[in-house]
């Protein structure tokens, strides 16, 4: 694959029309002040040795060795050098709830965003392993595709918000079921998923689909954010509370009995998120004990710096400049230096 690193200096080379216009409106006037000097019969036999061709030839030289500069200054390169790397690590899917329950500030600063923390935590200490993100609310999408590319992973995670998905409710199964169908093809590979959650409004089936992840040989870790005492879910882009049909303010309480159950039937473990490093603390722990093994090879490209060759072309062209003269060759002694 061929690129230039630098392609901004590329726009010079829309210089180089007016350079060459330039140059013939210079020879025009040249020639004309020449004529006004005498006979043309008498000019010639005066200037009998100067060839016009010659300094012709030395002036597109340099405009190609001019060339040849900016493709250096743009830097061109070709993606022809491949690695390949044997990684070990694990294959972890998180799946985060982003319902408006999230939204709930009984957790500094709200659920969504002390999950974000925890999932961006994570990431920081992986090495070799493979991470993809899961959202859901009523319904369950891919946000990031299972990757080791963890600054793309970082940055898909600053950009999730509740307004991705407008169906409501916490369809754990659905994320779950998403989640299994997202691994690799890797066989040897520990595989794992995280659910965080607060467990309202569960569709239901959460528990019977993390025991299929389990007999998988994935486990499946809840991670519960939020408090038992529950807190009000602010409107977005209001200081209001969301309220129900009778006008009363929504309290949104974690659901702890349904995190427990699918993380025992997942045969993972249940993780209490508050505002202490408890939470951060226990999942480092779960990650560091699940079982790496090698995990499929890493191909990718670097990028071959390739304008030494397109210097050397610069060099070649001025030391042509350089080494022709502009006396006429005198096998080319008959060619009429002016034309009438």
């Amino acid at each position: 694959m061929f690129r230039f690193e630098e392609p901004s200096y590329l726009y010079l080379l829309f210089l180089f029309p007016f350079l060459i216009g330039l140059h013939y409106f210079t020879n025009y006037i040249r020639r004309k002040r020449i004529l006004c000097y005498g006979d043309i019969e008498l000019l010639k036999r005066m200037m009998e040795g100067v060839s016009v061709y010659r300094r012709e030839v030395k002036t597109w030289f340099v405009f190609m060795a001019l060339m040849m500069m900016v493709f250096v200054l743009a830097r061109p390169q070709f993606g022809t050098k491949t690695e390949i790397r044997k990684r070990q690590g694990i294959e972890a899917i998180i799946a985060m709830d982003i319902s408006n329950s999230m939204m709930a500030e009984d957790v500094t600063p709200n659920r969504l965003e002390k999950s974000k923390m925890l999932v961006s935590s994570i990431v920081d200490n992986m090495t070799d392993d493979k991470i993809g993100l899961i959202v859901y609310a009523g319904e369950a999408y891919i946000q990031l595709p299972i990757t080791s590319d963890y600054v793309s992973a970082k940055m898909f995670l600053e950009t999730i918000t509740p307004s991705l998905i407008t169906t409501q409710g916490t369809d754990i199964k659905q994320a779950i079921d998403l989640a299994l169908r997202s691994f690799t093809h890797n066989q040897d590979v520990s595989k794992a998923i995280f659910v965080i959650t607060d467990g309202e409004d569960n569709e239901g089936g959460a528990v019977e689909m993390a025991k299929v992840a389990a007999e998988k040989g994935i486990k499946v870790y809840v991670l519960g954010v939020g408090s038992p005492q529950g807190a009000p879910i602010p409107m977005l882009g209001s200081s209001q509370y969301i309220t129900d049909n009778t006008g009363n303010v929504v309290i949104s309480k974690l659901n702890e009995k349904m995190c427990r159950e699918v993380a025992e039937a997942g045969e993972g473990a249940y993780i209490y998120v508050d505002n202490s490093s408890s939470a951060q603390n226990k999942l480092s722990d779960y990650v560091d004990k699940l079982a790496k093994k090698d995990m499929e090879s890493t191909v990718y490209s670097e990028y071959d710096e390739q304008f030494q060759g397109v210097a050397l072309l610069a060099l070649l062209f001025l030391l042509f400049d350089i080494l022709i003269v502009e006396r006429r060759n005198p096998l080319f002694k008959n060619i009429k230096l002016f034309r009438k």
